[in-house]
C-alpha cells in the first residue's frame, strides 16, 4: 500500500519541478529593459530618488519576474513586474522616499 503513494509522490514532484525549470529565466537584455522600467517609476512615482542600483537576484518562488535594489544607496525595496513589463506591487524598506502627492491616487508615468 505504501509504494503507489511514494510513487505517486514520487511523480507528482518531478512534474512540478520539470513545469518550474524555465519559469525564473529572462534574458540579460530582459532584464536590463525591466531594470530601466523600474527606475523610471520609482523617478515619476516617489520624491528625491537621486540614484537607484540593483541586485542581481531576480527570483521569484511564484515563477515571476522580481526587481530588487536600494534607492539612494539605503532604502531598499522589491518589485514584482508582469512580462510586459508592468509594475504589479512594490515593498519598500525603512527610510523609503515618500510617494509624490498627485501619484497616490494613481500611478504616475511622467
Amino acid at each position: 500500500m505504501k509504494a503507489p503513494i511514494f510513487i505517486m509522490l514520487a511523480l507528482f514532484l518531478s512534474g512540478c519541478s520539470l513545469f518550474s525549470t524555465g519559469s525564473n529565466e529572462y534574458s540579460e537584455e530582459f532584464i536590463l529593459q525591466a531594470e530601466k522600467e523600474a527606475e523610471h517609476f520609482l523617478r515619476a512615482n516617489y520624491e528625491n530618488v537621486d540614484e537607484v542600483t540593483f541586485s542581481d537576484d531576480h527570483s521569484d518562488p511564484m515563477g515571476g519576474l522580481v526587481i530588487r535594489g536600494k534607492v539612494n544607496g539605503e532604502a531598499v525595496f522589491s518589485m514584482d513586474m508582469d512580462n510586459s513589463l508592468n509594475v504589479i506591487a512594490i515593498s519598500e524598506g525603512p527610510g523609503f522616499p515618500e510617494e509624490k502627492p498627485a501619484c497616490k491616487e494613481k500611478v504616475c508615468d511622467d
